[in-house]
């Protein structure tokens, strides 16, 4: 359910309840009126009552006329009147009744009909029907022209009475949020959602697993070259794509000599925060995003809450949120991951882009109008918009400097270069923006995935849609702590096993809809770096082992080997050196160089995290074992920093 603004202290200037009188409704033949009748005359009835002064008038004509939204969404957007008093003048002008569903529940059979989310996509509510006239609840009267043909085929006789769209929001879900609940995990179609892999992959991977036990017990000599071999083979498509991402990304786009028409009005612009156990994190998150210098009327920040997580619950009562924030309460489910909630919130978002935020995350503040104005510049093909990710506490210790100089090798190098080469791009869980026609064709999010982001992304280049890298930057916290940070990269880990395993599931198939080039990188991306992340430790003891003093190669095979071995790491090495230290200069750290060469001792740890998600992968595939965040002290704030190197 969502909760209103009066349920967290967020009522403002108090009015009379809603009529609960028997509606005096318009049919829907009747000639609907216009918006610019509605506001004209909604602005005279309000100003004649006194609740609406003559500089409130002059602003909500001017938000209007630059953006997207009804005069209602104005008018509650900036708390020029109560809500309630707002819908009784709305009656007013339309010769309507004001209905309260609270009160005077809706029959569910009719809400069946309509659809639990199209109700809260169109604003609608089915009510009742009497004297065979279905009464349909509407919370913006512009619409009327545009529903009325539609519900009237549905329906039959149609007659409209109006109600805010909270109450809407509040009364559907409560009507049918079980069902919707069970529809936000299985938004996915099956083929390519990994919610059977219990019953599917799990089985296959057991079974390999026990296979590959039996093989090395028996023939152990045999299991260690095959999976020295594997680990070297891997090594060559691997740093092949990491140089050919890196040549890629230093070559800047040609600038298009076309200019994009400017916005005639902005887009209202949602963004999904999905919460949980965050029991301190609301007003540093409302400071944050209270930054972006995005009209705040066309933001529609939603809160994403499971039903029974009390301590994020009740932080958030205690909390005054702005008027563009409001909570969505998620109910129980089979499963309790981040993507399911993304799928539940998305039934209630109003914008045309969606945009996705962490707990944690600290956004640039004009990161919301870049993201406007690009997909305004961008044809319908770019569905997908993802900004770079660095961290705001990269001094804290040697983990979080190492976490700081990967991610700006990833995100200022690596996905940079993919997307130059047309190859899927795994995204980040955060700073991520859709187009909402896109990500509801889609299906939205994998549920059962734990990595629900890097699979959108590989559906997304299936589907034939684009994703870019656009130069706007969102501060996270770095996880600095040894258990936490392999806990994450295992869930990161099995979440990729799971999106190679269910892609996969037709392998011609993904190679027709992602093309050769899409198609190897799909393979080196998933594939290679699992294999290689899993069996590192095999070609770690090998070079030690074959280092010490008076050991000697036990068959010229084996010599053999060690000297394709010996060159291909050392040039790997080298390549990776060079990415992070052109992501670490992209990025503007204040990083000394001589922490990069660290990181060779920070990636064993990724296979430690391998074999827990390998476990997990079997006996837990979809347990989601979240990122704690706020232990350090000095990770409220953004760094003082370098200015960054421009991104091409």
């Amino acid at each position: 359910m969502v909760l209103g603004r009066s349920q967290f202290g967020l009522s403002g200037q108090q009015a009379a309840p809603l009529s609960h009188d028997w509606p005096s409704a318009r049919p829907a033949s009747a000639k609907p009126p216009t918006a610019a009748a509605i506001a004209q005359q909604l602005f005279a009835v309000l100003t004649k009552t006194g609740h609406l002064d003559h500089q409130g008038l002059l602003s909500a004509i001017a938000d209007q006329s630059r953006s997207q939204l009804r005069i209602a969404e104005i008018i509650l957007s900036r708390r020029l009147v109560p809500e309630t008093v707002l819908y009784q003048a709305l009656a007013k002008v339309c010769a309507l009744s004001v209905l309260d569903p609270a009160t005077q529940p809706p029959d569910p059979r009719l809400i069946d009909i309509l659809g639990a989310e199209e109700c809260l996509n169109s604003a609608l509510l089915p009510w009742r029907s009497i004297g065979g006239v279905t009464f349909v609840l509407i919370a913006y009267p512009e619409e009327l022209a545009r529903h009325r043909d539609r519900l009237n085929a549905m329906f039959g006789t149609v007659a409209f009475a109006l109600t805010p769209l909270s109450q809407i929001e509040a009364c559907v879900n409560l009507q049918r949020g079980r069902s919707l609940a069970r529809r936000a995990e299985n938004k996915v179609a099956a083929d390519v959602s990994c919610r059977d892999w219990q019953q599917r992959e799990g089985r296959i991977l057991s079974a390999g697993l026990i296979a590959l036990a039996a093989c090395a017990l028996l023939f152990p000599i045999n299991t260690y070259f095959l999976a020295l071999f594997t680990v070297t083979f891997c090594l060559i498509p691997v740093t092949g794509l990491k140089l050919a991402a890196l040549i890629a990304q230093s070559f800047r786009a040609q600038p298009s000599d076309a200019q994009a028409p400017a916005i005639a009005r902005k887009p209202v612009v949602s963004i999904i925060v999905a919460l949980y156990r965050e029991s301190d994190i609301a007003g540093r998150l409302v400071r944050r995003l209270g930054r972006l210098d995005y009209p705040h009327d066309l933001l529609d920040v939603l809160l994403a809450v499971e039903e029974d997580d009390n301590v994020t619950l009740n932080a958030l009562a205690r909390t005054r949120l702005p008027p563009w924030m409001r909570v969505a309460v998620v109910p129980r489910g089979k499963v309790k991951t981040k993507p399911r909630a993304l799928n539940f919130a998305l039934n209630l978002c109003r914008g045309s882009i969606i945009g996705v935020y962490d707990a944690e995350d600290a956004p640039e503040a004009d990161q919301i109008n870049k993201i406007v104005q690009r997909f305004h510049e961008r044809g319908p093909q770019v569905a997908c918009l993802q900004g770079i990710l660095d961290f705001y506490n990269p001094t804290a210790n040697w983990l979080a400097r190492c976490f700081t100089l990967e991610y700006g090798g990833w995100f200022r190098v690596i996905l940079p270069g993919l997307a130059r080469l047309g190859m899927p791009i795994p995204l980040g869980g955060t700073t991520l923006f859709f187009r909402r026609e896109a990500l509801i064709e889609l299906g939205g999010w994998d549920a059962h995935n734990v990595t629900e982001d890097a699979d959108l992304g590989m559906r997304l280049a299936r589907r034939g849609y684009r994703t870019e890298l656009i130069e706007t930057v969102t501060y996270e916290e770095a996880n600095c702590r040894a258990l936490p940070w392999v806990k994450q990269r295992s869930r990161w880990i099995k979440g990729y096993m799971m999106t190679y395993a269910v892609h996969m599931r037709r392998p011609l198939q993904l190679f027709r809809e992602l093309g050769v080039v899409g198609f190897l990188g799909f393979q080196i991306l998933l594939l290679g770096s699992l294999l290689q992340v899993l069996l590192a430790p095999v070609l770690w003891s090998t070079l030690i082992f074959t280092s010490l003093p008076g050991m000697a190669a036990p068959s010229p095979a084996y010599a053999w080997l060690l000297a394709v071995i010996l060159p291909l790491a050392i040039g790997s090495e080298i390549v990776s050196l060079i990415v992070w230290s052109v992501g670490l200069k992209r990025s503007g750290q204040p990083l000394p160089w001589f922490w990069i060469p660290t990181l060779i001792a920070y990636f064993p740890m990724a296979s430690l995290a391998s074999y827990k998600a390998l476990w997990e992968a079997v006996m837990q595939p979809f347990y989601w074992d979240k990122t704690s965040h706020g232990h350090l002290s000095g990770s409220a704030s953004k760094p003082k920093r370098a200015a960054p190197t421009p991104q091409p």
